[in-house]
This record gives structure tokens, C-alpha cells and sequence, in this order.
């Protein structure tokens, strides 16, 4: 997704643990299996980081917090007080279930318009570390935040974008000029 549909994605979302959630996906590079199981006390507000305890493979890592989406999770917190995880499920106690973030994403996107056959949580994820390469975040420091355990991984994130092609000199371009055609067809 674009940075601009991920932004309308956000702006379109009226419930407020909905929009949080989306906009924690995207800051934050977080597994859906990852949101759903965050807690309180896992937010780092001091340091500017969330641990992710217990990701795949088994492994905790940290990830980064946004000073925008940290203004968000207060206002979310002052409106629904969660106690343990923070977003809660129906069941006192329980976490938000995965098929819920999954429904509320989903919901949002059909109501945009979007192909939310293509475009999923996990879409969310991805235009977080493509962004961050495209803003000239360095792959190693990506594969880190992302939790994978092979740069392999993380490279299989990456694709040619029209932000990333800008500006590149072609080679045959940056060779000596030789005699031209005065006329050139159109293209």
C-alpha cells in the first residue's frame, strides 16, 4: 500500500480501538498474532520502543513507537482502560482476537474501496518495511524491527519502487555522448 492509502485507511476508521490497532500495524511492523497478544506493560514510552514478547519462532524483539501513535494509545487508554492486553477481547482478561483485527482491517478497506483480497493486516506490515527502506532505513535494522531471523527474509519485503527508481542514473545514460539522430521518433 501506498503511504497515501495507508494514511486514508487510517483517517476512514471512526472506532477508536479500530484505528489505533491500524495505526499500531503500520508504525510498528507488528504480526497480527503480535497486536493481538501485546500488553500494557510491553509499551516503552521512556525509550520510544514496544517489546514484542514471545514473537514468532519464540523470539522477543523490540520494535519501534511512534511519538504520534504513542499520543493515540494515551487517548485510547484514557477512553477504553484496558487492565493487561491492550487491546481487550470481548472476555474480561482476553485478548482482542486475531479474526476481529482481521474483520475490523478487512471492514475498513472494503469501505475505501480497496481490494481486500489483496490488500490484508499483513499488507500493513509490508508497507511498513518497504517505507521504512524507501525513507533509507538500512535492510539489516529492518530484518531487526520485522523479528526476522534471515536478512533473506526480510529481502523477499523488498521491491522496485517508483520512490526508489527516482533519481537513478542509468548506466548507458552516464556514458560519453556520442553523435545523436536529429530526429527521434515518439514514444
Amino acid at each position: 500500500m501506498s503511504a497515501a492509502e495507508i494514511k486514508t485507511l487510517i483517517d476512514s476508521v471512526k472506532n477508536v480501538k479500530h484505528r489505533t490497532i491500524i495505526m499500531m500495524l503500520y508504525s510498528t511492523g507488528m504480526r497480527l498474532s503480535e497486536i493481538s497478544a501485546l500488553k500494557i506493560v510491553d509499551i516503552d514510552s521512556t525509550n520510544m520502543r514496544i517489546k514484542v514478547v514471545q514473537g514468532k519462532g519464540a523470539k522477543d524483539r523490540f520494535t519501534i513507537l511512534s511519538e504520534q501513535v504513542l499520543l493515540e494509545l494515551r487517548a485510547y487508554y484514557t477512553l477504553y482502560r484496558p487492565k493487561e492486553y491492550l487491546f481487550n477481547g470481548q472476555t474480561p482478561g482476553k485478548p482482542l482476537s486475531m479474526r476481529m483485527i482481521q474483520h475490523s482491517v478487512q471492514n475498513a478497506l472494503i469501505k475505501l474501496g480497496l481490494d481486500s483480497k489483496h490488500y490484508t493486516v499483513h499488507t500493513i506490515r509490508h508497507s511498513f518495511a518497504t517505507h521504512l527502506v524507501d525513507n533509507g532505513t538500512d535492510l539489516h535494522t529492518v530484518k531487526e524491527l520485522l523479528g526476522h531471523s534471515s536478512l533473506q527474509t526480510t529481502m523477499l519485503y523488498m521491491h522496485l519502487t517508483a520512490k526508489r527508481t527516482q533519481g537513478i542514473v542509468n548506466p548507458y545514460d552516464a556514458l560519453p555522448k556520442g553523435n545523436q539522430p536529429d530526429s527521434l521518433p515518439s514514444f
